[in-house]
């Protein structure tokens, strides 16, 4: 059987932690920060976990991570 080939696009954003739960980094921290407030700056440090019905779809597509 061949070897699956890895999303690279879903690999960078993506981290699988030691306990096996999916970590995402926030979106939107590129420009067009100084609008915002000091509370969203400080939350989109943060990386947040994902959701149940996207959990299946990124294992798919990152196989060996």
């Amino acid at each position: 059987m061949p070897k699956i080939k890895t999303h690279k696009a879903t690999a960078k954003r993506f981290k699988v932690t030691g306990t096996g739960k999916i970590k995402q980094r926030k979106g939107g921290q590129d420009h067009f920060n100084s609008k915002e407030s000091g509370k969203t700056t400080r939350q989109k440090r943060r990386d947040k976990d994902v959701y149940k019905g996207l959990v299946k779809t990124v294992k798919k597509l990152t196989p060996y991570s």
